[in-house]
């Protein structure tokens, strides 16, 4: 990969207005209101030249579509730290509990802060928030919006919100009444209902997202958001559930919870890049790391069909037929896969990086983990570039938008909702093994598993790298995430536990992209092993040597202060997950 130089230039993004989209034009959501035109999505420029910059700065690009991004930022009320990943400077702000006292100055001229939906994401920012908030002895308000008649409001009362209390309420209401509005709902649903959200949002007031998603469907329409409120973003890189668990337990020293990537993407009065960096220093943040919201989305929705997700369920259901065509018993063959992956090899990648993976084998193992990584590298990569162009092109976007319409009967059909991914005899096997696991086993470090996995994280590590993300971004979309928030649940209760507590987009994708794995695996790696075909020198080599891992190990210094506990019986996942003690 080229270096960026060091001159700079101001990323452009599309931002130039144009006439607000007439009711009934194309795209426009169905049955959705007509409003001022200050209020509406608006269109962007066709001409690239006339697009105006943004605050944050990149580092211009040496080779087009290879250079790391060095966002920068300013900010009046946090400490910016100057990092080095790779050789590659870039700027994070640090969190814990002991700048609680600094959040009422970034969250200044904010008196409610309206959480907008109940699902991954909403629960855990609304509980962290508010009780950041409290710590910070500020008046400020948490207010949970749903839609009427919402299930909802039964757990977000359980958790303490309540209508007497002005923390609960109407959606349209809580929007209205809010100076900063975190739209949780599903990505599906921000697509059908964007312009109603928009026009009930107050001039100036401040819409806080977790995900580009709705960025990337107004791109697609050729929409931008209205001019006169200000959009950030603040995204966790770790589901809802993970985000509250490590936030309790970190309570005692100084903080825990997920590292979160911010943006601000539009700024109408100067206070958005403080309220951004004080909404995720309140979620228990680590570190946060800049990125834009276009950046975000592509590797957030890419990340969770590759290796977080998708990928890594395709890999284990392949590995776990070849192990038993080979003649292994179910139980090892489940032991040799999956809790080989989210238990020992998570925990080494965790804490001391990939290559302490391979330098943990024998000789022999290590001969195995070479041929395994040889052969499934890029065949991985094959389909991690094709995920990655379906989501830069708007594919899978527009994908999400209409799988979320199908869960509903409509035109003569029937509904068609997400089933289940986890009835097949492997993950019932997981079951009787979960059963008598002793407490705190990781299991075995099986070499030929772990030569397929580090090959899938290298190789979408690879293809972010190439499609110019910063290595904050890289790190923590293909491996933080991975063994530090997500891993752990599939460790606890199998697949099903990992994906479903996950945002509805994250669902969707995962279950779209796993048979890819699957199959390419199958029957292009596993096929080349069987041939006997020769190793690929030049690809190990490459692994050894390749300046990730430095990055890694600086990112392993700002890991969470405590490994994430996910006992079977947990009660912060989402409820028709929870199963009694």
């Amino acid at each position: 990969m080229a270096a960026a130089t060091s001159s700079t230039t101001y990323l452009a993004l599309a931002r130039k207005t144009l006439n607000p989209a007439p009711s009934g034009a194309p795209g426009a959501a169905a049955g959705s209101v007509s409003f001022p035109a200050a209020q509406a999505p608006c269109r962007l420029a066709a001409s690239a030249g006339r697009r105006r910059a943004v605050a944050a700065k990149v580092a211009s690009p040496s080779v087009v579509g290879t250079a790391m991004p060095s966002l920068d930022f300013e900010t009046s009320v946090f400490k910016k730290e100057k990092v080095s990943l790779a050789g590659h400077e870039e700027y994070i702000v640090r969190g814990g509990r002991d700048l609680f006292p600094l959040l009422p100055e970034a969250f200044k001229g904010i008196k409610q802060i309206g959480v907008i939906g109940w699902g991954s994401q909403g629960p855990a920012q609304a509980q962290n928030l508010r009780d950041s908030l409290v710590e910070a002895k500020s008046d400020i308000v948490v207010k949970i919006g749903l839609r009427k008649g919402s299930k909802s409001f039964e757990e977000a009362r359980a958790a303490g919100f309540t209508e007497e209390s002005g923390t609960l309420g109407d959606i349209w209401e809580t929007v209205s009444g809010s100076d900063l509005v975190l739209l949780l709902i599903s990505d599906s649903a921000q697509a059908d209902n964007y312009e109603k959200i928009f026009s009930h949002m107050k001039p100036n007031s401040i819409l806080g997202l977790s995900h580009g998603f709705l960025l990337g469907h107004l791109q697609s329409l050729g929409l931008d958001f209205p001019k006169n409120i200000s959009v950030i973003a603040v995204c966790p890189k770790g589901m809802g559930p993970s985000v509250r668990r490590l936030y309790v337990q970190g309570k005692e020293i100084n903080g825990a919870g997920i590292n979160a990537s911010f943006a601000v993407h539009q700024d109408v009065d100067g206070r958005a890049t403080d309220v951004a960096l004080g909404w995720s220093v309140a979620l228990g943040s680590p570190f946060t790391f800049a990125t834009t919201l276009e950046q975000e989305y592509r590797s957030d929705i890419f990340g969770e069909r590759g290796i977080l997700l998708g990928a890594v369920h395709g890999m284990v259901e392949a590995l776990f037929r070849r192990y038993t065509e080979q003649g292994m018993d179910e139980d090892s063959a489940y032991k040799n896969t999956v809790e080989s992956i989210t238990g020992i090899i998570s925990k080494t990648i965790s804490k001391k990086g990939m290559l302490e993976v391979y330098n943990s084998l024998t000789e022999e193992g290590k001969k195995q983990f070479i041929k395994a990584y040889s052969a499934a590298y890029y065949p991985c990569m094959d389909i991690l570039y094709e995920c990655y162009e379906d989501v830069s092109s708007g594919s899978e976007i527009r994908s999400v938008v209409l799988a979320g319409r199908r869960f509903y009967e409509k035109e003569g059909l029937p509904a068609f909702p997400m089933g289940n991914i986890d009835q097949t005899r492997m993950w019932k096997v997981g079951e009787r093994v979960r059963s008598t696991r002793p407490q705190g086993d990781l299991g075995p470090l099986h070499p030929f598993t772990a030569g397929v996995y580090v090959a899938l994280m290298m190789a979408q590590i690879e293809v972010l790298r190439k499609k110019g993300h910063s290595y904050s971004e890289i790190i923590n979309e293909s491996l933080i995430e991975s063994v530090d928030s997500l891993n752990p649940f599939m460790h606890a209760r199998g697949v099903a536990f990992m994906v479903d507590n996950c945002s509805t987009t994250a669902r969707l994708g995962s279950r779209k992209w796993a048979p890819r794995f699957d199959y390419i695996l199958t029957q292009q790696a596993f096929v080349t092993i069987d041939k006997k075909a020769p190793i690929n020198q030049d690809l190990i080599s490459n692994f050894m040597s390749d300046p990730v891992h430095g990055a890694i190990e600086v990112c392993a210094q700002l890991r969470p202060t405590v490994d994430i506990s996910v006992p079977a019986d947990a009660d912060f996942v989402r409820p028709e997950l929870r199963q009694s003690s």
